[in-house]
């Protein structure tokens, strides 16, 4: 019976091995759990034809007890014939030593039956045990398979999610708002650019004005000194 080897490619094979050769640990497990119920039925059915085996041993060892028991009391019983007359000495020895014979052979086969016995019944207790181990960890297997499916969808879930993540920059879309980025950042440097001209623009017009504005009033100083000098005075109005 290979229970345990059984346990074993459960216990190792799923966790290691469906990992590393990333096979589907669900399907590998219900798989598993399938063939462990197969295999608990034939354990049950096992070892139930052993402790029957056991049950019927024991029986003919009882009955090979019983008769090599019977025959002793033969033998004693035919030699105390003899020693009261009854029967003849010659034939109640040799009867005895057949008596003594049988009650030998049924011995022999009550101990070899008694050791069968001890065998089938040690057997029988671990096939029960095993059998136990493994209807106590069905339960605990199946709460582990629900637990394993419902990481699986939120581990699909979570995969998809960061793989259309992942895809962003591929698509396109990180570059498409990097290079909107640029061109805003392009439009406001040219906009302030124009601002600065026009501010320049209007500066320059002002300096203009002034120049022009100090000009005139040289003339106009100038102009009062040739009056002066030639002695024309503004006529009151």
């Amino acid at each position: 019976m290979n229970i345990f080897k059984r346990l074993f490619r459960i216990g190792q094979a799923e966790i290691h091995a469906a990992v590393e050769k990333m096979e589907d640990p669900v399907k590998m497990t219900e798989q598993g759990l399938r063939e462990l119920r197969q295999e608990l039925t034939e354990a049950t059915e096992a070892y139930a034809k052993v402790k029957a085996l056991a049950i019927r041993t024991e029986n003919e060892q009882l009955h090979c007890q019983k008769e090599s028991m019977n025959y002793a009391e033969k033998a004693i019983l035919i030699m105390q014939k003899a020693q009261s007359g009854l029967v003849d000495s010659s034939k109640a020895e040799e009867l005895a030593r057949e008596a003594l014979s049988l009650r030998r052979k049924f011995y022999a086969e009550s101990e070899e039956l008694g050791n069968q016995v001890i065998s089938l019944q040690q057997s029988s207790r671990e096939m029960l045990r095993n059998t136990e181990i493994l209807r106590e960890n069905m339960d605990k297997w199946e709460k582990e398979l629900r637990t394993l499916k419902a990481r699986v969808k939120v581990s699909k879930a979570t995969e998809q999610v960061n793989k259309q993540l992942a895809q962003l920059d591929t698509n396109g879309t990180i570059a498409m708002l990097e290079r909107m980025k640029a061109k805003v950042e392009d439009q406001e440097a040219l906009a302030k650019a124009y601002g600065e001209i026009a501010r320049s623009k209007s500066n320059l017009k002002d300096e203009l004005n002034d120049l022009v504005k100090d000009d005139t009033m040289a003339i106009e100083k100038d102009l009062q000194a040739i009056k002066d000098k030639l002695g024309i005075t503004e006529n009151p109005t």
